[in-house]
């Protein structure tokens, strides 16, 4: 029988670690974080009030077996004059969708089916939530977007209005045999999944190990400065009793080169793996530094393949 991961984030970077994940004999359920609200997926959210698309669009790309055109056209934004302007193809498509249905997630079914995609994506909520955050001195701040641009060192994050949880995500995480925070943006991808606190429960309730992918480099506002263990510290904050039990974490060298390039242009360092502070985790570690068109991402195929080993290992 073939191993369940549950995959929680949203952005760029739980599409990445989907691309490879797909191409192993797992079955997969991305659930999606919702909050952003920037660009098409902002307006989107206003006008239709409807959960943020942008990263489920993002998914769905990674996830689909289609052909490289179809992934082009749902990536595809308008350029122009009218109030097509800024807006993607995949986005507009999956508003759609989700007025013809009902909900996003019936809509996002449907479009999956389109797609022949590889796995499951769940929405975590219907609502049009706001994530709010605290910064360390004070300031509070609405909005993912915002967040992202305040620049300010972020104390804790929480939604301005209680979300009512996808039930089906519940059910997802209660069936797995592996639940996987992806890595992308800490507080703005990965933790608003946490911010329920019926996932919280419900891994306290369950043994299922909760697996870590952590990120190659900081991110400005977020994780200037951290460590991997600072990453896994944070995040065990909001897992209340449960704590992570594995982190997969890069160990290759980033180029002197590319570690300028990052900290002059994009203000990110690598983030480094210091396994005498992580106390109480499995650590999978490894190179995953590749470089696809002068910029850093991780080689997730061998992030996939120590995964799935893992995996595999538990009985």
């Amino acid at each position: 029988m073939r191993k369940k991961v549950v995959v929680l984030g949203g952005g760029t970077g739980m599409s990445s670690l989907l691309r490879g994940l797909k191409e192993f004999p797992v079955d997969i359920t991305a659930v999606v974080s919702v909050c952003d609200d920037g660009k098409s997926t902002g307006r989107l959210r206003r006008e239709f009030n409807i959960p943020a698309v942008g990263d489920i669009r993002k998914v769905l790309v990674s996830l689909s077996e289609t052909e490289p055109l179809v992934e082009q056209l749902l990536n595809y934004r308008f350029n122009t004059t009218s109030d097509l302007n800024g807006h993607t193809v995949g986005n507009l498509l999956l508003t759609a969708m989700g007025n013809m249905t009902g909900n996003m997630s019936d809509g996002i079914e449907a479009i999956s089916k389109i797609l022949n995609l590889h796995g499951k994506i769940l929405p975590l909520t219907e609502d049009n939530v706001t994530l709010v955050a605290k910064m360390t001195d004070g300031e509070i701040v609405e909005g993912e977007h915002n967040i992202t641009e305040c620049g300010k060192k972020i104390k804790k994050v929480y939604y301005l209005e209680k979300p009512k949880i996808n039930y089906a995500v519940l059910d997802e995480i209660r069936k797995s045999d592996l639940v996987i925070l992806s890595m992308g943006s800490i507080y703005t991808s990965i933790i608003p999944n946490l911010l329920c606190k019926e996932i919280v429960d419900l891994l306290e309730e369950i043994d299922t190990p909760i697996m870590y992918t952590c990120n190659i480099m900081t991110q400005p506002g977020e994780t200037d400065g951290l460590m991997v263990s600072d990453h896994v510290n944070i995040i065990n904050q909001y897992l209340g009793k449960r704590k992570i039990d594995v982190v997969v974490a890069n160990d290759g060298k980033i180029s002197e080169e590319m570690r300028k390039k990052y900290e002059t242009l994009e203000q990110k360092d690598p983030v480094i793996l210091d396994k005498k502070h992580i106390h109480d985790v499995c650590i999978i570690s490894n190179n995953y530094v590749a470089i696809e068109n002068n910029y850093l991402r991780h080689d997730t195929i061998l992030l996939s393949l120590d995964i799935f080993k893992y995996l595999i290992s538990k009985k």
